[in-house]
């Protein structure tokens, strides 16, 4: 299950995410997006845990939890509607 999480603060590191994620589930992968001409974080990130189990609980006890001061929220990822190009 993908798992978006917003509201991160500027100063949150791919590696504090994954540390933080990885203590509460087998992460298959864990991405910070970052903004492409500044190299800052965007202030939020996809984490992907294949066991659905796992992915809920991780939302039901990450979501609302401080992280580097900021109050962020996890919730299950919204798929992409296909674009037709």
């Amino acid at each position: 299950m993908k798992l978006l999480v917003r509201n991160l603060s500027r100063s949150t590191t791919q590696q504090t995410l994954t540390a933080l994620f990885s203590e509460y589930a087998t992460l298959q992968s864990c991405n910070l997006v970052m903004d492409k001409n500044t190299g800052e974080s965007k202030g939020f990130g996809f984490v992907e845990i294949p066991k659905v189990g796992e992915a809920k609980v991780v939302i039901n006890t990450l979501n609302g939890a401080t992280l580097d001061g900021s109050k962020i929220r996890v919730k299950k990822a919204e798929d992409r509607p296909a674009t037709d190009e």
